[in-house]
């Protein structure tokens, strides 16, 4: 079944509102939203995800933090931003994630940018790469063999979050610049597979 299929099917939807605990104007999606302030809203502060995964970003334009968006429910930021050393009380844009696949999913993190050096790949979850082994604090560069993961500056699933996906960049990340709009460090110390 390819994307479009999966997508007529509802195998994608979101539900925003305005306010915290599911109150205000709300609006459901089956696509990306760019900007949700072209629908009329100036802010989103409650979520629920009732179909595939989903990214929020902070900005318009799929910019600023990345908050990963599984089925649930989501009623105040705290519910999205989770352990997250940097909070923000709104998400201004989000997209599907369509190539989630918790059961092939696999990644290869280098300790040099350009996937250069050590590698390690990984099929599994981590919540701390150090205690499996990488020596390091900092992973420069990631390729996305399969699937989508979710890295985190932090052990335990905490801090940044960057959502890495095979169908972007085609699967290469050459250095943390493009983890994300906003990454400024190449620190990952936990890293999953986002469940589909």
């Amino acid at each position: 079944m390819n994307t479009q299929q999966m997508e007529q099917m509802g195998q994608f939807k979101i539900t925003v509102w305005e306010e915290e605990n599911f109150q205000g104007k709300r609006c459901e999606f089956m696509l990306e939203c760019q900007n949700i302030m072209e629908r009329g809203f100036n802010k989103i502060r409650s979520i629920k995800v009732e179909n595939g995964p989903w990214v929020g970003f902070e900005y318009p334009e799929f910019q600023g933090q990345q908050f990963i968006l599984e089925k649930g429910d989501y009623p105040r930021y705290e519910a999205w931003s989770g352990n997250s050393s940097y909070r923000t009380e709104h998400m201004l844009s989000f997209r599907p994630i369509k190539c989630a696949n918790h059961s092939d999913s696999k990644v290869t993190m280098y300790e040099c940018e350009d996937f250069q050096g050590r590698k390690f790949e990984m099929c599994d979850d981590y919540p701390s790469l150090q205690a499996m082994g990488w020596c390091s604090k900092e992973v420069p560069s990631i390729k996305v063999n399969s699937g989508a993961w979710v890295a985190y500056q932090f052990p335990g699933y905490r801090g940044y979050q960057y959502i890495l996906e095979r169908d972007r960049h085609q699967g290469e990340y050459r250095n943390y610049n493009e983890y994300s709009t906003q990454a400024h460090t190449n620190q990952v110390q936990s890293i999953r597979r986002i469940q589909h």
